[in-house]
C-alpha cells in the first residue's frame, strides 16, 4: 500500500509538471504565432491637393512605436492585423486607421480648419489664432534666422512689424540688444518690452538657447498686454520652450562654427600720409593702430544636445549646451555652459498635471574697452606699439584728447569681466476639475549672480610714467538679484451650440530683491594675484578716512488680481474683456493700486452668408481694441525721502559720515500709463496662398516720469513726478505668400513693414508746470564743449537734431552757420536762437522681406531688411575728420578729402548729419537634409552668411552702430566696436 501510495503521489506530481510544461509551450506557440502574424505595412501620405507630405507622424495607438514619412511622403511600418495607427500632422485632422489584410495604404490628409492657424500664446493662456481679437504676431521656431548671437531675440529680427532690435556692439560677444516695440515710450522709466518665458514674467534672455524655443509671440497692443498691468506698457514678448512628446526617445544635436570678419572700418592717415601732411613728429615707425587691436577674424563655436521622449502620461526633454565666442578685438570673449530640463506628468484620466522646468547657466565674460578703438583713430601712426628701448614694455603714448594710454596695451594687460551664474526654475500643478474647468498653481524663481572683476597692473605704461607712483589697481563687485513668483489661475470654458465662452481669473505675487557689494584697492605688492587679494593693496590704509568699499540692497513687491472673458457667437462675432487690479510697493502711499482694463472685438466677415460667392476669400476678420497698460520699470523708493552720505567730517579725532535727505518725496508717485487703440484686419486668400494682417495703432503715454522743481524746505532739489505726455501712432503690415508648392518645390515670401510717427505732447500738467517747453539731450563729450545735439520739445518727435545749419566756410576755412534770419555768420557769433531742427534719428519706416525656397532635400533662405526716413550724426567725422584736430594726433582720411576745405575748429552743425537709410542683406542660409531609415533619422548641413552686404549712403563706420531706440536715436558715443560679417557652418542631427 505504501508503495502504491508513493507511486500514486509521484504520478500525480508528474501530471502537474506536465500540465505546467504544456501551458508554457502553448504560450510560446501563441507568442510565436502572434509574432508571425506581424506584417509590413507601407503607404503614401498626400495632402488635399494630392501633393506628398513628408514628416507626417504615424504611431501605433497606445504605443510608442511608429515612424514618419520620408521626403516622398512614403512610410513603412511593422504591425499586426487589427492594430490601429494614428496619423497626425500640424494643420490637419488626426486620422485613425485599423490595419487589415491590405498592406499598401493610400492616406489623404484632411485640413483641420479649426486648427489650421497657429496656437497663439496670450497672457496667462493660449488661443487659436482665429479667436484672437488683438494685435499679436506669432513666430514659430522654424522661422528663426540662424544667428551666432548670445541673445535669441536676434533670431526674429526683421520678422515682427513694429519691433526694432538694435545692437550697437556689433560682434562684441557681451553686447546686449536694445528692444523697442512701437516706438519709444518713456523718459525716466524703461522702454523695453516685458519678457515672459513659459508663463513667468521677467525672464532672462541670456539664459535660453535658441534650440529650446518652440515659438515667440509678440503682444503689441494694449488689449493683449493689459493683462500684465504695470509691466505691459512697452509690449510683451512671450517665449514658449519645447517640451517632450510621447513616443520613442529622440536625440537632437546642433553644432556650428562661426567666423566674424571685419567690414567697413574707419580709415585714418597712414604713417606716410601723416608725415606728408605735417601733422606731427615722425618717430620712424609705421603702425596701423586699428589693425593692431583686432584679430584677422574671431571664432565662435556652439554645441547643443537634446533628448526627449515619454509616453501618454509622462514626457521629458533635457538639453545641454556649450558656447565659446571670441570678440574681434584682442580681449573680449564669452564662454558659457547651460542646461534646461522640462518634465511633465499627467495623472490617471488626465485629472491633474504636474510640470517642472529647471534652467541653470554659467557664463564667463571677458569685456573689451570701446575707448581703445577711439584712441586708435587719433594716435600718431609713427609711434611703435612696444617700447624700442625695452620691448618688454609697451610704448607710452602721451596725453591726448582722450587721455594717455596705449590702446593695444589696454586690451592686452587690463583685466575686466564677470563671472555669471543664472538659475531659473518653475513648477506647476494643474487640477482638471472637469473637462471644462481647471485650476493651476505655479511657483518660480529667477536668480542672477554676477561677480565682476577689474585689474590694471603696475607694468602699464601710463602707471609707470604719468600717474604719480600708483602701481596697480583692482576691484571686485558682487551683484545678486532674486525674483520669486507665485501665480494661481483658474480657467473655465462653456459651449452652448452657437455660443462659446472662455473665462480666466487669477492672482499673482512677485517679490524682487537685489543686493551687492563692491571693493577696491591700489598699490599691490605683486601683479600675480590680479584682483584676488584686495587686502594686499596699501592705498586704502595710507590715509585715514579711505574706505574703498560699499554695499547696497533693495526690494519691491507686486500683487495683482486679474480676469479675462472671451465670448464668441458662431465663430463670427467675438469679444474679449480683461481687467487687472495691481498694487506695487514702488508707488507713492496715495497711489499704491491701479486698474488696467482692456476690451477688444472681432468680426469674421468671411463667415457671413453674403461672402459665399467670394470663393477666393478663405478668411477675413476685422478687429478693434482698447487697453490701458502701465510702466513701473524704475527704481524703488523714488516716492520716499532717501537719505545718503554727503562726504565725511573730521571731528574730535574721528571721521563721521554726514547724512542727509537726497531728493524730495512724492506720495502721489504712480505708474506711467498708456492708452492704446488698435484697429486690425486679418486675411487669408486664394486657398490660403496669401495671408497676413494690417494694423493701425495709437498709443498715448500719460503720466510720464520726469524731474520737476518743487519748492519743499526739505532739500530744495527736484522731485520726480508723473507729468509728461507722449504719443506714438503708425501702420503695420505683415504678409505671407505661398508662391509655389509641388512635390519638389516650395517657395514662400514673407514681408512686413511698419511706420512710426512719434510726438512729445507736453511737459506739464495741472500741478507741475515746466518753465520750458523743451529739454536738451545727447550732450556731446569733450574735447571742447560742443553742447547738446538733440532737443525734445512739445509738438516734436523724440530724437530731433537741434543745432546750427551749415552755411559754408570763409576764406580761412572756418565754418559758417546760418543765423535765425538766414544770414551766414561766424560760428562764434551764433547763439542758441540761431539753431534749428535739422533732422531726426528715429526711422519713420522699417521693412523686411524673407524668401524661403525648398527643392527636394535642399533649402535656401534669404532675409533682407532696412530702415528709412532718419538721419545720423557722424560722431567720428565730427571729432576725427577735420584738419584742426590737435597736432601730433591722427585724423580720418576724410579730413583731407571730403572735408578738405574746412580748416577751422569743429562746429556743432548739420554738416555732420547724414541720411541713415540702409538696406541690408541680413542673412542667407543654404542647407541640405538627408533623411534615412537607419540609426540617423535625419542629417542637415547648412551654411549661413550674416550681415555681409549693406547698401547705404552713410559714410561712417556703419548705420547700425548708431542706436535707433531710446530718447537719443542717431547719436552714439565716441567709443565704438568694429562692424563685422559673420559666416557660419553648422550641422543638425536627429537620431
Amino acid at each position: 500500500m505504501k508503495k502504491t501510495e508513493t507511486g500514486f503521489k509521484r504520478a500525480r506530481f508528474l501530471t502537474k509538471e506536465t500540465i505546467v510544461l504544456f501551458v508554457l509551450v502553448c504560450m510560446s506557440i501563441c507568442n510565436l504565432t502572434y509574432a508571425q502574424e506581424q506584417a509590413t505595412y507601407s503607404g503614401k501620405v498626400t495632402d488635399e491637393t494630392g501633393l506628398v507630405v513628408p514628416s507626417v507622424t504615424i504611431l501605433l495607438k497606445g504605443q510608442s512605436n511608429g515612424t514618419i514619412t520620408d521626403v516622398n511622403g512614403q512610410f513603412t511600418l511593422m504591425a499586426n492585423e487589427g492594430d490601429v495607427i494614428v496619423i497626425s500632422f500640424i494643420g490637419y485632422k488626426d486620422q485613425e486607421i485599423t490595419l487589415g489584410a491590405q498592406r499598401v495604404l493610400e492616406v489623404q490628409l484632411v485640413p483641420d480648419m479649426e486648427n489650421l492657424d497657429e496656437v497663439v500664446v496670450v497672457g496667462y493662456g493660449t488661443l487659436d489664432k482665429k479667436e484672437v481679437t488683438s494685435a499679436i504676431t506669432h513666430v514659430s521656431g522654424d522661422q528663426f534666422v540662424p544667428t551666432a548671437s548670445t541673445n535669441p531675440i536676434d533670431a526674429i529680427q526683421g520678422q515682427v512689424s513694429g519691433l526694432t532690435i538694435s545692437n550697437t556692439g556689433g560682434s562684441d560677444p557681451n553686447s546686449g540688444a536694445s528692444i523697442q516695440l512701437r516706438g519709444v515710450t518713456s523718459m525716466e522709466a524703461g522702454s523695453s518690452p516685458l519678457i515672459v518665458i513659459d508663463g513667468i514674467p521677467g525672464g532672462n534672455l541670456e539664459n535660453i538657447n535658441q534650440n529650446d524655443i518652440q515659438s515667440i509671440d509678440v503682444l503689441k497692443d494694449g488689449a493683449a498686454s493689459a493683462i500684465y498691468g504695470t509691466q505691459g506698457s512697452n509690449g510683451v514678448i512671450i517665449i514658449t520652450t519645447k517640451t517632450g512628446r510621447s513616443g520613442a526617445m529622440q536625440t537632437f544635436y546642433d553644432g556650428y562654427a562661426a567666423f566674424n570678419l571685419p567690414t567697413n572700418q574707419l580709415e585714418v592717415l597712414s604713417a606716410e600720409e601723416f608725415v606728408k601732411s605735417g601733422r606731427g613728429t615722425d618717430y620712424g615707425y609705421k603702425t596701423d593702430w586699428a589693425k593692431e587691436l583686432i584679430r584677422d577674424f574671431s571664432f565662435t563655436q556652439s554645441h547643443t544636445l537634446a533628448v526627449s521622449g515619454g509616453n501618454e502620461s509622462s514626457n521629458y526633454r533635457a538639453t545641454v549646451d556649450y558656447r565659446d565666442a571670441q570678440g574681434l578685438d584682442l580681449r573680449s570673449g564669452r564662454e558659457e555652459y547651460g542646461a534646461r530640463v522640462a518634465l511633465n506628468h499627467s495623472g490617471k484620466n488626465n485629472r491633474y498635471k504636474v510640470s517642472l522646468n529647471i534652467a541653470p547657466r554659467i557664463i564667463k565674460k571677458d569685456n573689451t574697452n570701446y575707448d581703445a578703438f577711439t584712441k586708435a583713430l587719433q594716435i600718431n601712426p609713427t609711434y611703435p606699439v612696444k617700447d624700442p628701448e625695452n620691448p618688454y614694455f609697451y610704448q607710452y603714448i602721451p596725453s591726448g584728447s582722450d587721455g594717455a594710454f596705449n590702446p593695444v596695451e589696454l586690451l592686452d594687460l587690463e583685466h575686466s569681466g564677470s563671472e555669471v551664474k543664472l538659475l531659473n526654475w518653475s513648477g506647476a500643478f494643474q487640477l482638471n476639475i472637469t473637462d471644462d474647468l481647471n485650476s493651476r498653481v505655479s511657483v518660480s524663481q529667477n536668480l542672477n549672480d554676477n561677480f565682476d572683476y577689474w585689474f590694471v597692473p603696475s607694468t602699464m605704461s601710463s602707471k609707470r610714467i604719468s600717474e604719480g607712483g600708483i602701481t596697480s589697481e583692482a576691484s571686485r563687485g558682487y551683484h545678486k538679484s532674486d525674483q520669486r513668483n507665485f501665480d494661481w489661475i483658474t480657467n473655465y470654458k462653456l459651449n452652448l451650440g452657437h455660443h462659446s465662452l472662455k473665462a480666466m481669473v487669477g492672482y499673482s505675487y512677485q517679490y524682487n530683491v537685489w543686493s551687492g557689494l563692491t571693493a577696491e584697492n591700489k598699490d599691490f605688492t605683486s601683479n600675480d594675484l590680479l584682483y584676488n587679494n584686495l587686502g594686499d593693496g596699501t592705498y586704502m590704509s595710507e590715509e585715514e578716512g579711505r574706505k574703498g568699499m560699499g554695499s547696497y540692497k533693495g526690494e519691491s513687491k507686486l500683487i495683482a488680481f486679474f480676469g479675462r472673458i472671451n465670448y464668441a457667437i458662431n465663430g463670427k462675432y467675438m469679444a474679449s474683456a480683461s481687467l487687472r487690479r495691481e498694487g506695487s510697493t514702488k508707488f507713492g502711499i496715495n497711489n499704491k493700486w491701479g486698474n488696467f482694463p482692456a476690451f477688444s472685438v472681432g468680426w469674421r466677415i468671411s463667415n457671413e452668408p453674403f461672402m459665399e460667392n467670394f470663393n477666393w476669400v478663405n478668411d477675413l476678420k476685422i478687429r478693434a481694441d482698447y487697453g490701458v497698460t502701465g510702466n513701473q520699470s524704475f527704481d524703488s523708493y523714488r516716492s520716499l525721502v532717501n537719505y545718503t552720505g554727503f562726504g565725511e567730517y573730521y571731528f574730535n579725532g574721528d571721521y563721521y559720515v554726514v547724512w542727509g535727505p537726497d531728493g524730495n518725496p512724492n506720495p502721489q508717485l504712480k505708474w506711467e500709463k498708456a492708452k492704446n487703440y488698435n484697429i486690425g484686419l486679418d486675411f487669408s486668400l486664394f486657398n490660403y496662398k496669401v495671408s497676413g494682417s494690417l494694423n493701425y495703432y495709437n498709443r498715448r503715454q500719460e503720466d510720464l516720469l520726469n524731474y520737476y522743481p518743487k519748492g519743499l524746505p526739505l532739500t530744495g532739489d527736484n522731485v520726480i513726478a508723473n507729468v509728461g505726455t507722449m504719443e506714438n501712432k503708425g501702420l503695420e503690415i505683415d504678409l505671407n505668400v505661398e508662391v509655389l508648392k509641388n512635390n519638389d518645390w516650395t517657395y514662400n515670401i514673407g514681408f512686413n513693414a511698419s511706420t512710426n510717427n512719434n510726438e512729445f505732447v507736453s511737459f506739464s500738467n495741472d500741478v507741475f508746470v515746466s518753465k520750458e517747453s523743451f529739454k536738451y539731450y545727447a550732450y556731446l563729450p569733450a574735447p571742447g564743449s560742443p553742447g547738446p545735439a538733440q532737443r525734445l520739445e512739445e509738438g516734436k518727435r523724440v530724437g530731433s537734431f537741434y543745432m546750427w545749419k551749415f552755411a559754408g566756410v570763409d576764406q580761412f576755412g572756418n565754418m559758417l552757420v546760418y543765423s535765425k534770419d538766414g544770414e551766414p555768420i561766424q560760428a562764434h557769433e551764433a547763439t542758441d536762437e540761431d539753431k534749428a531742427y535739422v533732422g531726426n534719428g528715429m526711422p519713420t519706416f522699417n521693412a523686411s522681406m524673407s524668401h524661403r525656397v525648398k527643392y527636394k532635400n535642399w533649402d535656401l533662405s534669404l532675409n533682407v531688411r532696412g530702415a528709412f526716413g532718419h538721419e545720423i550724426f557722424n560722431m567720428h567725422d565730427f571729432y576725427f575728420g577735420l584738419q584742426s584736430s590737435p597736432l601730433d594726433e591722427n585724423v580720418l582720411t576724410s579730413a583731407y578729402s571730403t572735408n578738405e576745405l574746412i580748416k577751422g575748429d569743429k562746429v556743432l552743425c548739420d554738416y555732420f548729419i547724414e541720411k541713415g537709410d540702409y538696406v541690408k542683406i541680413d542673412a542667407a542660409t543654404l542647407g541640405y537634409t538627408l533623411k534615412t531609415d537607419g540609426f540617423l533619422s535625419s542629417l542637415r548641413v547648412y551654411a549661413t552668411a550674416k550681415n555681409f552686404a549693406t547698401f547705404t549712403g552713410f559714410t561712417g563706420v556703419g548705420p547700425e552702430i548708431y542706436p535707433v531706440n531710446g530718447l537719443t536715436p542717431g547719436v552714439s558715443g565716441k567709443g565704438y566696436y568694429p562692424s563685422t560679417a559673420t559666416y557660419m557652418m553648422g550641422v543638425q542631427v536627429k537620431f
